[in-house]
């Protein structure tokens, strides 16, 4: 496949299960690196020995936030406080700075009252937040998403959708991977299908 994501757009990349959606997500994150081809964020090659370098991940990881599909996979610390902290705190900000941000992220969210909460013992779609929050407390330029309807009651994934659409109109790229043709249409400007053979099958402005 060949494709370019300008700065601010919205594309949702659709497709069958096992059409390279997810692994497509986590090489424009950093999380693998491609086999062959070429993969370049802001204009630097992102190859495997890019990713073997802390320092450029890091910088990498503060300006592609990465939400996965299974929220379990990602939360891991003890309480919702430290989680959102723990991004801006790997950036090496003062602690008040770190307050500061777990705390505008938490209320952006609807999620003041949370920071002493274990992330286990939450719902479906507030452990969907407590990720999203966390890697919003970086304040990256781009977020990448995996199936973020998964497991969502329609309340929730209603608030997300709009949630999306106010990111986006800030200006911040969106990119997702989805099953849901209403949440593609109604948060994108882009709509990319893959095909079952790992290849772009339609590309289109929406």
């Amino acid at each position: 496949m060949s494709l370019k994501i300008e700065k601010g757009e919205s594309v949702s990349f659709l497709g069958a299960n096992g059409c390279g959606k997810s692994t497509l997500l986590k090489l424009l994150n950093g999380l693998i690196a491609a086999d062959a081809g070429t993969y370049k964020f802001d204009g630097v090659v992102v190859d495997r020995k890019k990713i073997n370098d802390a320092a450029f991940m890091k910088r990498l990881h503060q300006r592609v936030g990465f939400v996965f599909q299974n929220s379990d996979a990602q939360l891991f610390c003890a309480d919702v406080f430290d989680e959102v902290a723990f991004g801006p705190r790997q950036m090496g900000l003062a602690e008040a700075e770190v307050r500061n941000r777990v705390g505008d992220t938490l209320g952006l969210l609807g999620l003041t009252g949370f920071e002493n909460r274990v992330p286990y013992h939450l719902s479906g779609g507030e452990k969907r937040k407590v990720a999203l929050a966390a890697v919003l407390a970086m304040n990256p330029d781009a977020l990448v998403l995996d199936e973020p309807m998964n497991g969502l009651d329609p309340r929730t994934a209603s608030w997300l959708t709009e949630f999306l659409q106010t990111l986006n109109a800030a200006g911040k790229t969106l990119i997702i991977s989805t099953h849901h043709l209403e949440l593609s249409r109604e948060v994108s400007k882009r709509e990319i299908v893959l095909s079952e053979d790992h290849r772009v099958e339609r590309d289109r402005m929406l």
